[in-house]
């Protein structure tokens, strides 16, 4: 039960780590790769506070799923990983208002049938 609740902390610090860069991001605007844009937008980013937290969040993700890792077998613990991406759907659509159209709903019951379907393993 305790590797479920590292794996589930790992999920939720990700999520907010991304949903925090978007934030970020949103503010920054779109970082360009010809080298005269992309120093002053990086450096930009990286001043930005939502940026930071994010990358802050994903080192946290980084140290639990470590710890994740050094109790279970990856192959049970990875496809939890996925939750992730079910957390960031729903909380991009009632955070930041982001669109969810039915086809991406219906992925998000797949990943969540596929994680109970590995737990039960």
């Amino acid at each position: 039960m305790r590797s479920i609740i590292l794996i589930l902390g790992c999920v939720v610090t990700n999520s907010f780590g991304q949903l925090s860069l978007r934030k970020g991001m949103t503010s920054v605007g779109k970082i360009g790769f010809d080298l005269k844009v992309l120093l002053p937008s990086l450096c930009s980013a990286f001043g930005n506070y939502f940026v930071l937290v994010g990358f802050f969040l994903y080192g946290i993700s980084a140290i639990l799923w470590m710890a994740v890792l050094s109790r279970v077998e990856v192959g049970f613990a990875y496809p939890f990983v996925s939750l992730s991406y079910v957390m960031v759907i729903l909380l991009s659509w009632l955070l930041l208002r982001e669109n969810l159209p039915p086809i991406r709903i219906a992925g998000v019951l797949v990943i969540c049938l596929g994680v109970y379907l590995v737990s039960r393993s």
